[in-house]
């Protein structure tokens, strides 16, 4: 069997949480990763039927029975996951209508699955259904998202209508939009359930105060997702303040969506 540190999704997991601790959006053990995996990709690295130990997960999602996914760990800092990823990270096959979490490899410490893993696995629940591509749920604390928050509207469009506003690119990578979230406590299935319900219309969901969740294929495409809107937002703090001369009109975003071929979220443009 191979070694389980060669599989491309492990690699790369761990360069992608490299990458995010550089970003400095996952300061010490904040944030969170998990990728659904096919059985084929761990069967080939791993005896599926040899479980390590069984974690409650403290909620019920049956629609995930079988499904196995790769997850960061709890406590665990970002910058170690590079050095110790067979310790930060854990593969984990859902079971028992979703209550129990089998652990197949990882947390080698005795550690278990990030303390999100609710808002991850209904958040994944609810992208399935909408596209079963979306394999990525990604969680992390871009600093000027987070600061906008702060001086923002927290309502989606208009907060999305900004962040289209700041760069021609958005539009394109996220036509869908952002959902944001008031402040609410994380950790909890509710944050969970309301996150999720979120993602039914957008791959990236705001947190009030606290950061950003995002979805995608890959991890490629979810990293590049929040990076992107993370941008407009260092724009829009840049600018804010400033008397507005210019900026890109409804007129010039429905412009760049039908070169583009893409569809902006219904209402969210006049």
């Amino acid at each position: 069997m191979k070694d389980i540190l060669t599989a491309s999704y492990v690699v790369e997991m761990i360069r992608t949480a490299t990458n995010m601790y550089n970003h400095g959006w996952d300061e010490r053990n904040s944030g969170n990763i998990s990728l659904l995996l096919a059985e084929s990709d761990v069967e080939e690295y791993l005896d599926i039927n040899s479980v390590q130990r069984e974690i409650p997960t403290g909620f019920e999602l049956p629609e995930l029975d079988g499904k196995y996914f790769l997850v960061t760990g709890t406590g665990k800092y970002f910058k170690n996951v590079q050095y110790y990823p067979a310790r930060d990270l854990g593969i984990l096959r859902i079971t028992d209508h979703g209550r129990t979490a089998q652990l197949l490899w990882g947390y080698t410490d005795g550690g278990k699955f990030t303390s999100e893993l609710p808002a991850h696995l209904m958040s994944h629940a609810a992208r399935l259904k909408e596209n079963p591509h979306n394999r990525v749920v990604m969680h992390c604390h871009p600093s000027n998202l987070l600061a906008m928050t702060y001086v923002h509207d927290l309502d989606s469009r208009a907060f999305t209508r900004t962040l289209w506003q700041m760069c021609t690119e958005c539009i394109m990578v996220f036509p869908d939009g952002v959902n944001v979230l008031p402040w609410m406590l994380c950790g909890t299935n509710e944050i969970g359930i309301a996150t999720a319900e979120q993602m039914r219309t957008a791959r990236l969901v705001v947190w009030a105060q606290h950061g950003i969740y995002g979805v995608g294929a890959d991890l490629d495409e979810t990293f590049g997702l929040i990076e992107t809107a993370e941008k407009a937002a260092e724009i829009y703090l840049k600018v804010a303040h400033l008397p507005i001369r210019t900026t890109i009109t409804d007129d010039q975003l429905h412009q760049v969506a039908n070169h583009l071929n893409v569809t902006p979220r219904e209402g969210f443009l006049n």
